[in-house]
């Protein structure tokens, strides 16, 4: 199955206006935002688990990297609330549950074979720094051999200069309206900009936003 599976085209998808589709495990549910390939393949998701679901104990070939959006996310290693950043590295297992449900942005098959730290960032608790430009402020949850990955969050009225994306950018809103000369981005847009793209984005609102950057580079997909 190939969805938005063009890395060198430019996305943006609206996530609340796309269906919830069954998964293979009942009780969880997802909007896929770009796949290549079988079910273990590269995949970007919106996942959703009904209070007491679960998935059958996996392997990740290529890693799985996890915010928790809403709910608590639960596996043998503990209980994640909402916030919570995970990285499971190549070749992990788990069997995940949710005894509340939760909603959650989950990317599989996207590490470096070197990458191989298992990462846990409590992002309710964790300490932001001041980003380039007044009015930001970044939270650093993963870099690797030029990858980039931080939430990120815009005051009110904040701009930021026209700037070029080497290896791509990628972002999914979470709280607040994102936007930049092409449009506005309300909570649950996802935009995928490919390698060499630009922009000039501000927030009039505020918002808060996860960031990847680094990992569209052609020679990597």
């Amino acid at each position: 199955m190939n969805i938005n599976h063009d890395f060198s085209q430019r996305v943006v998808l609206r996530s609340e206006e796309m269906p919830w589709l069954a998964s293979p495990a009942l009780g969880v549910q997802r909007k896929m935002l770009d796949r290549l390939g079988a079910e273990q393949g590269h995949a970007t998701s919106l996942v959703r688990y009904a209070p007491g679901s679960s998935f059958p104990e996996h392997q990740h070939p290529g890693g799985e990297e996890i915010l928790v959006l809403s709910g608590v996310f639960s596996d043998a290693a503990g209980d994640y609330g909402a916030g919570s950043y995970l990285r499971n590295p190549p070749g992990s297992r788990h069997a995940p549950r949710s005894a509340q449900g939760c909603e959650m942005l989950v990317k599989l098959h996207q590490f470096d074979p070197e990458d191989v730290s298992t990462v846990r960032v409590a992002t309710s608790t964790a300490p932001w720094k001041p980003g380039m430009v007044h009015g930001l402020s970044v939270l650093s949850l993963h870099s690797f051999s030029g990858v980039h990955t931080a939430l990120v969050r815009w005051a009110p009225g904040t701009q930021f200069s026209r700037h070029r994306h080497w290896g791509g950018e990628e972002i999914y809103v979470i709280q607040g309206t994102f936007q930049d000369e092409h449009g506005d981005y309300s909570a649950g847009s996802w935009l995928r900009s490919p390698h060499l793209s630009e922009h000039t984005p501000f927030s009039q609102d505020g918002c808060l936003i996860y960031v990847k950057t680094g990992h569209l580079h052609p020679t990597q997909n």
